[in-house]
């Protein structure tokens, strides 16, 4: 098998002289030279081929240096290109306009062709070595992120809890957290959280959450006492500043009783099955930050075919419009009014494509449980 690497460099000149100099010099060093006289050609040529590096005159008529980096740059397929500047130019202001622009560096005119070898050689080991680690970065970022979205369960898991479930994360460590607990054969838990950050750190602290759900939602205990032993094991796990808020749903489908937990938590959407869709707002302490911290706590009687929306805070806030769940929520209340008629499973992604426009680029984590009694 064939292993030779060819690296392939694009010259930009309109001095034919200076390219078949610079042709000549790095063709007989094995690289595969593409030319161009102008900036217009060297775009095309740069977006057809991705050439590994680029020489490029600043002093061209019609489209110069300045002007063709800008648009490179601004190209996400040619943006990672180094771009190696040729001037004859030699004030700093000059200089500093082409770095600023994203120019790696710069051979002065006239020029001689070892330098030319020189620079490019360095160049193209600083871009190898800049994207093995930004490969390298990118794989252990996405094993935490199929880590992290191994944990969260999915209606087929549960085909018993009835729910449906949209989950978006921002970062490549999502702050948002949900999972479902099979804590009896008619009883479900439904827990919800909003981790604060959205670091590495934070995608380990979805592990730990789990295994406190898993240790402390049982018979035995209480919802209220549940989420009491929670959150006192993570005042002491935790790093100092994050928390967590959280929504925890117990649903008893024999008895048609449901207890909502709310730890500084956005309030639940309730779609009866037969009355107006109303807010379930409930004040309480964050989760991990209080030692005797006070959980909002309301009591309800479920019928079937109720629906209940649990959502994190991305779902309604914005910065742009600086917005907060507290009244963002309210905002919402008629979009969540249409999802009466819609089927539990589809609300989650449903209510995505009301609230946010298409290609509309997500402020936060966003995570939507959608639960059918």
């Amino acid at each position: 098998m064939d292993k030779t690497q060819i690296f392939t460099v694009l010259a930009v000149d309109d001095n034919l002289l200076n390219l078949k100099l610079i042709e000549k010099s790095l063709e007989k060093e094995g690289y595969r030279v593409l030319s161009a006289i102008d900036g217009p050609k060297a775009r095309q040529l740069a977006a057809e081929e991705i050439p590994d590096l680029i020489l490029l005159d600043i002093q061209m008529p019609g489209e110069n240096g300045f002007e063709v980096i800008k648009h490179l740059k601004d190209n996400s397929e040619t943006s990672t290109i180094p771009i190696i500047f040729l001037t004859g130019v030699i004030e700093v202001d000059s200089k500093l306009k082409g770095f600023k622009l994203g120019a790696v560096d710069y051979i002065t005119k006239p020029f001689h062709p070892l330098e030319v070898l020189a620079r490019v050689r360095i160049h193209l080991k600083l871009s190898i070595a800049t994207n093995s680690l930004i490969r390298d970065q990118a794989q252990k970022l996405k094993q935490v992120t199929e880590a992290q979205t191994s944990m969260l369960p999915t209606p087929e898991d549960f085909p018993d809890a009835y729910f449906g479930v949209y989950y978006e994360a921002m970062q490549e460590a999502g702050g948002d957290f949900y999972d479902i607990l099979k804590i009896s054969d008619n009883i479900t838990g439904y827990f919800l959280a909003d981790s604060s950050g959205h670091d590495i750190e934070t995608s380990y602290m979805t592990a730990s959450v789990k295994a406190l759900l898993a240790q402390n939602c049982t018979p035995i205990y209480s919802p209220a006492e549940s989420m009491k032993m929670i959150n006192d094991v993570l005042v002491e796990i935790l790093p100092e500043g994050k928390y967590l808020t959280a929504c925890y749903i117990h649903i008893n489908r024999s008895t048609k009783k449901m207890v909502l937990i709310n730890a500084g938590h956005p309030p639940v959407v309730h779609i009866p099955f037969e009355g107006e869709t109303y807010l379930i707002e409930s004040q309480g302490d964050i989760l991990g930050m209080f030692k005797d911290a006070q959980f909002g706590r309301q009591d309800l009687d479920i019928s079937k075919k109720d629906k209940f929306i649990v959502f994190s805070d991305g779902l309604v806030e914005s910065a742009e419009k600086k917005t907060t769940w507290a009244t963002g929520t309210q905002t919402l209340l008629p979009e969540f009014k249409k999802m009466r008629d819609i089927p539990y499973k589809e609300i989650p992604a449903e209510l995505i494509k009301q609230i946010f426009p298409e290609n509309t680029i997500m402020g936060d984590d966003i995570a939507v449980l959608c639960i059918e009694i």
